[in-house]
């Protein structure tokens, strides 16, 4: 069974690092001079309350920890990171819905960026501040503060970071998993740090540049502004901003050999190759598709299809261009965007790039097979053989993610949302992207949709930025069972 009084104390510390969150966000409150601080420090107060009692249940487990731990741990985390979230929404008044408060705070922590505000400018710094923080923190997972804060209790993060870590394959970077979490957290604080200084030279102030690293690094595309990044207007903001999300969509373990200086491992990777290749080949179809079908000149046909391709590749969802005013033809294809995600390893969402490796190579196979029925081919991944527990686990999630999408957009239309409104909102969510298609699509929010649909949207935010297993196996009577 599972360790639930070292899972309870765990959680009870976590709890405790959100309360440091919220009182770093009171202090941009009390910089502006505005009147969220008193909801921030009230939080701050609940949440510690909670974290402390959390901590006396804990005391005295026995410090262990086990794969089934590991499930539980992150899942819970999400949820109780995203209920405590909530409050400086709900209490300053800002979002008077525990429905919207909570889906919106979801929505941040688990990188999708969906939102129910109308306003977004009316809301106070610090409440700015704190919708893009969830992001950042959501971004490389919450755990992996408990990748950190593990030793404390003296256990390891191992199994943690199986539950959490991204795509059906990682690489050890170094022995030790703390380390190599330390190091990648690294490598996130300098990109956000230096997509920052590159932002206040083109114009922004550094408030919003640094809120606008934080939903970039993290994918998760919280802007400080209703229009998104459309408001800014500005072709260097849009490069920087394309760049690093591309960058973000990366996985971490590769940009750490990048750094270390083992560029064959980056370049030769079969994952990144693909991911890169599927950018420029949207980038361009989309691209001479607008050149012909609208009034955009070559390069800003290039930079909107650029900016849209990459921020929905890695599930980012900011916006330079109203694309359902564009030619149908692109919706459908920014939809099987939505669907494909970035790399594995990186802070995105969607299917990911590597079971779309995967998948591809097994249908190849297969069509040998056919006309070789005795031969012996194996899936072969950077040079490496694929096992058949992976080729069947990636089917598998391949399977629950479509039929998850497919009784998720009848329940959506059941609860009289429309066709199109279903569809995108479904495949953004389980996908953590952010925009929609028709009315809940980049111009809009989604504040008109039914409650009961952003709590089932919000469940699918869950499910996709923990690939769908690490939620669903907690509603399996065996994962309860002794063993």
């Amino acid at each position: 069974m599972i360790n639930s009084k070292l899972i309870i104390r765990i959680i009870g510390f976590l709890l405790l690092i959100e309360t440091c969150l919220f009182l770093c966000c009171s202090g941009v409150s009390l910089l502006y001079g505005e009147h969220d601080l008193e909801s921030f420090l009230l939080s701050a107060l609940l949440t510690t309350v909670a974290g402390g009692v959390l901590l006396a249940i804990g005391h005295g487990a026995e410090r262990s920890l086990g794969r089934r731990d590991g499930y539980v741990i992150v899942s819970v985390a999400w949820v109780s990171f995203s209920a405590f979230g909530m409050l400086p929404f709900y209490i300053s008044g800002h979002i008077p819905s525990i429905t919207n408060a909570f889906f919106e705070t979801m929505s941040g922590f688990s990188s999708t960026g969906a939102t129910i505000l109308d306003d977004i400018e009316s809301l106070p710094h610090g409440l700015l501040f704190w919708r893009s923080m969830t992001q950042w923190i959501g971004g490389l997972g919450i755990v992996f503060f408990t990748i950190a804060v593990l030793p404390i209790f003296g256990v390891g993060g191992i199994q943690v970071f199986a539950a959490e870590t991204s795509g059906p394959t990682y690489d050890k970077v170094h022995p030790r998993i703390g380390v190599t979490a330390k190091w990648i957290w690294t490598i996130y604080t300098g990109l956000t740090l230096l997509q920052t200084v590159l932002l206040c030279f083109g114009g922004m102030s550094l408030f919003d540049s640094l809120c606008h690293s934080f939903a970039t690094a993290g994918t998760g595309g919280y802007s400080t502004k209703q229009a998104s990044i459309a408001y800014y207007n500005s072709p260097y903001i849009e490069y920087v901003i394309s760049t690093f999300m591309f960058l973000s969509g990366v996985n971490f373990t590769l940009l750490l050999f990048f750094v270390t200086g083992k560029f064959r491992k980056f370049i030769h990777d079969v994952e990144l190759k693909w991911y890169f290749y599927s950018v420029a080949l949207f980038t361009s179809f989309i691209a001479v598709t607008l050149y012909f079908t609208s009034s955009m000149g070559t390069e800003e046909a290039f930079r909107k299809s650029l900016f849209q391709v990459v921020s929905l590749h890695t599930s980012t969802g900011f916006a330079t261009a109203d694309y359902m005013t564009w030619q149908p033809v692109l919706w459908a294809t920014l939809t099987v965007i939505m669907i494909m995600g970035a790399c594995a390893g990186s802070t995105t969402g969607g299917l990911k790039c590597i079971r779309m490796v995967i998948l591809a190579k097994v249908a190849r196979n297969e069509f040998k097979h056919i006309t070789h029925p005795n031969a012996v081919i194996p899936v072969r991944v950077n040079k490496q053989v694929i096992s058949p527990s992976i080729k069947s686990t990636v089917l598998a999630f391949t399977f629950l993610y479509a039929v998850i999408i497919i009784i998720s957009i009848l329940l959506m239309m059941g609860m009289g949302v429309g066709l199109t409104e279903s569809i995108g909102t479904v495949i953004s969510s389980i996908g953590n992207m952010g925009p929609g298609l028709g009315l809940c699509g980049p111009a809009y929010s989604w504040n008109a949709l039914p409650d009961v649909s952003k709590w089932l949207l919000s469940f699918l935010m869950l499910l996709g930025r923990l690939e769908l297993f690490t939620v669903l196996l907690l509603f399996s009577t065996d994962f309860w069972k002794k063993s």
